[in-house]
Formats: C-alpha cells, structure tokens, sequence
C-alpha cells in the first residue's frame, strides 16, 4: 500500500440487500455484472480525489438509466465500435452501452471514453 494512503471500505449506493432475481423483478432496468462492476470503478477512481463528486457521477449516470429505461430509442448505434444490438448514452466522459430491446432494460457496460470502447466490447 502506498504511503500515505488509507484504504477505505465502500458500499456503493446501486447495492442492496436483495438478490439479482429479485432485482429483476421489481426493476425497469438491471446492470450487468460488468456494468456493476464498471459502476464501482468509476466511483471509485473519482473518490481518490472527491468523494462528492464520485457520488454526484454515480447519481447522474442512475439517473441516465432510468431515463433510458423509460424511453430506450433515446441512445444512439455505434457501428464503429460494435455491431451488437446496443445503444450509447454519455454521461460526462462517460458511455453507458445498454440493450434498449431488452425487458427490463439491460445496461451492458458503463465505460470511460477514453478507453478503448470497441475492444472492451469484443
């Protein structure tokens, strides 16, 4: 561990105590494990130097997927990063990927736009 830096322990805000199937069935949308897991990065990345803002980032990208979710035609295709089915929203530097024919809808990735998007989705 670096000196001068304590670890902290994170609950992140998109956990609960129910399970996944659960989940499902009482949302209009669910995060992949991956997506869960680019979610907690994200925050976790941003609350090395603000955990604020790593809590104003998570809201808004929540917010944008149940926006997305109440309306899924609201993305745009990327062809050039992939030829799945799925749609992209951005949030800040940020790409939510989600299937927008998918019920309830499903995000598939939420990844920094400075990555290499069409590897990361291969």
């Amino acid at each position: 561990m670096a000196k001068g830096f304590q670890a902290t322990k994170f609950t992140p805000k998109f956990e609960s105590g129910a399970d996944d199937d659960e989940l499902a069935q009482m949302a209009d949308h669910i995060y992949s494990p991956e997506a869960r897991l680019d979610l907690l990065e994200i925050w976790e990345f941003i609350a090395r130097d603000n955990l604020d803002a790593a809590d104003r980032v998570e809201q808004e990208i929540r917010q944008a997927v149940e926006m997305l979710a109440r309306n899924p035609g609201l993305g745009h295709l990327r062809r050039d990063l992939t030829s799945r089915p799925v749609r992209f929203w951005s949030v800040y530097s940020y790409l939510i990927v989600y299937e927008p024919n998918a019920r309830p809808l499903e995000v598939v990735r939420i990844l920094s736009g400075y990555r290499d998007v069409a590897a990361l989705l291969k």
